[in-house]
């Protein structure tokens, strides 16, 4: 196959390959959204479509090397001798391509030339070749100075996009959302197997404000008792202590005419009103309902009480 066909043909696949990507249906972007990274993004496809063609021709190269090997082994195998090319007409008539590649890519010294360079140190009989940098590193170090100096100057000069401070401060602000969110969502897990008891002023308030929204109409704004029972003395209906409290809230007593409030509160708002209404204990508000239920004692005073109340 003919060379130039083959670049040819493989310069128009990564032309094709990358106008494709860069035609190819995006999310519209935000309107914020600066020209810097839709530039990144091209070059990256640039260089991609780059290192695809360059790929490629050694590709093809090396298969055209090894494929004129086996032919020499095979005519040395039958005694035919191939004349070997002119390397002088040869080097003339190099290609456009070929021309680019020896000098900003490979820019290798010829074998038959190496003595020029050859360095006068001496180690033990093993000398060195003086060569220069190869093209390709120093035009990728060129090319990655230039990028530099733009991205300094637009990031942190010209006002075009945040630099280091700034983005780390959106990280961290984006990283506290996110902290909210997980919190929230654990807040929302709560069940009355779980449930604790919350102490801290905030939480508190917020109980407050529900249960005098939600609960006074039966409760009595101090939690005196009216409709339903008082909530400031030691006896229970339906058992006292965060979890019988934050149960009797979720489920309700349908028969007594209490809603099952877990349709209309969050498990984190009925975990911070069960909260305020056991600081309601022992408040002794005027025009107290006479107690009902039983003196509620924990699971874990009980049995102490039980242990102290045996017999030695």
């Amino acid at each position: 196959m003919n060379l130039v066909k083959v670049q040819t043909t493989l310069l128009l696949l990564a032309t094709s390959s990358t106008l494709w990507s860069q035609a190819a249906p995006v999310a519209e972007a935000p309107v914020a959204t600066d020209m810097l990274p839709k530039i990144m993004a091209y070059i990256l496809v640039g260089a991609a479509a780059l290192l695809f063609i360059i790929t490629m021709y050694y590709v093809v190269t090396v298969n055209q090397y090894l494929y004129s090997r086996v032919v020499a082994l095979e005519a040395a195998k039958n005694g035919v001798v191939i004349p070997e090319p002119d390397m002088a007409v040869a080097s003339s008539a190099d290609s456009f391509w070929t021309t680019m590649r020896k000098k900003y890519w490979e820019n290798a010294v010829p074998i038959e030339q190496e003595s020029q360079i050859i360095s006068h140190h001496d180690f033990d009989g093993i000398r060195e070749l003086d060569n220069s940098l190869p093209p390709w590193w120093v035009n990728m170090f060129i090319l990655t100075a230039i990028w530099a100096a733009i991205f300094m100057f637009y990031y942190h000069f010209g006002g075009g996009g945040p630099n280091q401070v700034e983005y780390y401060e959106q990280e961290v602000a984006q990283a506290k959302k996110e902290i909210a969110i997980a919190l929230a969502g654990q807040s929302n897990a709560v069940d009355e197997a779980n449930v604790t008891a919350l102490t801290d002023a905030s939480a508190l308030g917020e109980g407050e404000l529900i249960y005098k929204n939600s609960c006074v109409s039966c409760h009595g704004q101090a939690g005196e008792g009216g409709v339903g029972p008082n909530m400031t003395d030691e006896y229970w209906i339906h058992g006292g202590g965060i979890k019988n409290v934050f149960k009797t809230i979720k489920y309700g007593v349908p028969e007594k005419g209490m809603i099952a409030w877990s349709a209309q509160l969050k498990p984190a708002d009925m975990q911070k009103v069960a909260s305020y209404i056991l600081t309601l204990g022992g408040t002794n508000p005027p025009n107290a309902k006479a107690p009902q239920g039983v003196i509620y004692q924990p699971e874990g005073a009980a049995a102490s009480a039980d242990s102290l109340a045996k017999p030695q």
